[in-house]
């Protein structure tokens, strides 16, 4: 069953400016380590921001919450599954808010993409709930 759906679109100008204009403060207040790692070692760095930034918007819109009532940015992180696939790893309020959307019996799953097209990035956030029993394959983005 799906329990929401956020999207975002983001104009990379806007995360240029902003990494032009604040740097570290920016990527360290809104970003994980895993992520700043990653997106540090693109050439398109300001793409690869904006795509995470989006991602988060998107996620914390499908959890209902905006990054306000106890979620905030570097709860949600954009991870890459063994497969490649991108996913969101939430920890803190975020999972929080999560687990408190998902009923007993059942588990939660976000499949999340992401995509640029200068001066654009967009994500799109679905998160869904499956019964804990459901056979999966091993590399779906199921969170614990």
């Amino acid at each position: 069953m799906i329990i929401g759906i956020g999207s975002d679109l983001i104009d990379i100008r806007r995360i240029e400016q902003t990494l032009e204009r604040f740097g570290d403060r920016f990527t360290n207040r809104v970003f994980t380590e895993t992520e700043r790692r990653k997106s540090d070692r693109q050439k398109l760095r300001a793409a690869s921001y904006a795509k995470r930034f989006a991602a988060k918007e998107a996620c914390s819109k499908a959890l209902g919450s905006g990054v306000r009532m106890g979620v905030s940015w570097r709860e949600m992180g954009v991870v890459n599954l063994p497969s490649g696939k991108p996913t969101i790893e939430l920890t803190g309020g975020a999972m929080d808010r999560l687990m408190a959307l998902v009923p007993e019996g059942f588990r939660p799953r976000i499949d999340l993409t992401i995509t640029d097209d200068y001066p654009l990035a967009q994500a799109f956030v679905v998160i869904s709930a499956w019964p804990s029993d459901w056979p999966q394959a091993p590399d779906a983005p199921v969170a614990d």
